[in-house]
């Protein structure tokens, strides 16, 4: 195994490979159960250090107390934490969806902003969820890095950076403006299914021959045996 880093794929080549992951899927969405932009915020706010499946167990019991800001202000912090303990810094989150729930009700008529500005004024909101939210509830061709998006981005070639930022960045400019639009989806969804942390599994990789990572044989052959 080698730690050279893969060269940047060209623009032909990054469409290739991002066309070759929509095949798949072409119309893909978050895995975070939602019916609105509010449970969507929510649930993407207790996403941190947590699972999709963990999230939704927990949000399946809240939603039916409390799915909108003002239901869920009335919950109040310490009866938010009741329905969220499960997950990681469930303190935090309580405190911080509390307050965020005040701020949409006080500033925004109990709506969740379509303004990225107004998102990351929430707390516990940074870019990354901002461009969640942008991008699965309202449309935007927002690409939001993750842990999966980062590697999968770092380790085939298809926007190298030293950090999230610089991976979304390279990203949007890489990328032709019709698949950005899912580009978020079906890289994340590549990133925890089969370009995965510790053993990717090259085999199944639908652009595997697009992939610029020195080691994928390795992986591929590793697998076959």
């Amino acid at each position: 195994m080698t730690d050279q880093a893969p060269r940047a794929m060209t623009a032909g080549e990054a469409a290739a490979f991002i066309a070759r992951l929509a095949e798949r899927d072409p119309h893909p969405t978050t895995e975070l159960h939602y019916t609105t932009p509010f449970e969507l915020l929510v649930a993407v706010s207790l996403s941190a250090q947590s699972t999709d499946v963990g999230v939704n167990k927990a949000t399946a019991k809240l939603f039916p107390v409390a799915n909108t800001p003002e239901a869920m202000l009335a919950l109040g912090e310490d009866g938010i934490r009741e329905y969220i303990q499960t997950l990681g810094l469930y303190n935090n989150k309580a405190r911080n969806l509390a307050e965020a729930c005040r701020i949409l009700v006080e500033k925004h008529g109990g709506q969740v902003p379509e303004n990225r500005s107004a998102l990351e004024e929430l707390p516990g909101v940074g870019r990354k969820t901002a461009n969640v939210i942008l991008n699965t509830a309202f449309g935007h061709p927002t690409i939001a890095v993750d842990t999966h998006i980062f590697r999968v981005s770092n380790r085939t070639g298809l926007a190298p950076g030293k950090n999230v930022n610089a991976v979304e960045r390279a990203l949007e400019a890489i990328l032709p403006a019709d698949y950005k639009r899912h580009a978020h989806h079906w890289l994340i969804l590549h990133g925890r299914y089969v370009c995965t942390a510790r053993k990717p599994k090259c085999s199944e990789c639908r652009a595997f021959d697009l992939c610029l990572w020195p080691d994928k044989a390795e992986f591929a052959e590793s697998a076959a045996s």
